[in-house]
């Protein structure tokens, strides 16, 4: 993995930005302008993807004390970030998290479209139809030995949500879903009906588009 100084000046976070906007930053190149700079063990890049995992698991819920036991996040980063993760939060909701169709959900969860294995994630829905978290699941390849109802579930029955979305990235760029996707999807749907939590879509996506299975009449 490539330092900062060893980038070409327009390829830095902070140049970037300036030159592109903030919407052509990676998630990591986002959270090393956050970060500021590194620790003698890592740089700000490399910190910063040591970072995503923690952020992929825990979602917009994310507190100080869930990233403070990586190697160079000390309280100063680690409540910066929680700040920072305060302030959108606070910014976005409700209005800005309702949905009206499952889809809505997509500029959410897009900047995972460039992953290079498969995040399977699950998206919480509340009763006015508002998010209220989006966590990754599972990451890798996809089967139903890892995306087990209970793994899905579990937080979402303890958040008291009414409704999920399911959703996971296709990084060969094939939208069309596999015989393990329409498994797993039929299998999440017994599951949530007997948990009496809605089931409202499983999207597959990548950075040029997606599929819906209520959309092809498939859920």
């Amino acid at each position: 993995m490539k330092k900062i100084k060893d980038l070409p000046t327009k390829e830095r976070p902070r140049e970037k930005l300036l030159e592109k906007g903030a919407e052509a930053l990676s998630d990591q190149e986002l959270l090393a302008i956050i970060l500021g700079k590194g620790s003698k063990k890592n740089d700000v890049l490399s910190l910063s993807n040591l970072l995503i995992k923690a952020i992929d698991e825990k979602g917009i819920k994310l507190q100080a004390k869930d990233i403070l036991d990586i190697d160079g996040i000390g309280e100063a980063k680690a409540t910066a970030i929680a700040a920072a993760f305060e302030f959108v939060r606070r910014r976005i909701k409700p209005e800005g998290l309702k949905i009206k169709f499952p889809v809505d959900v997509l500029p959410l969860i897009q900047h995972y479209g460039d992953r290079k294995q498969e995040h399977f994630l699950c998206i919480s829905i509340n009763g006015a139809n508002e998010v209220m978290n989006i966590r990754v699941v599972t990451i890798g390849l996809i089967n139903k030995s890892q995306v087990h109802p209970r793994e899905v579930f579990a937080d979402v029955i303890a958040e008291r949500a009414s409704a999920v979305i399911v959703a996971h990235n296709h990084p060969n760029g094939d939208l069309n879903p596999s015989n393990e996707d329409i498994t797993i999807t039929k299998r999440l749907k017994e599951a949530a009906n007997l948990l009496g939590i809605s089931l409202l879509d499983h999207i597959i996506f990548n950075n040029k588009g997606y599929y819906s299975f209520v959309e092809n009449n498939s859920l």
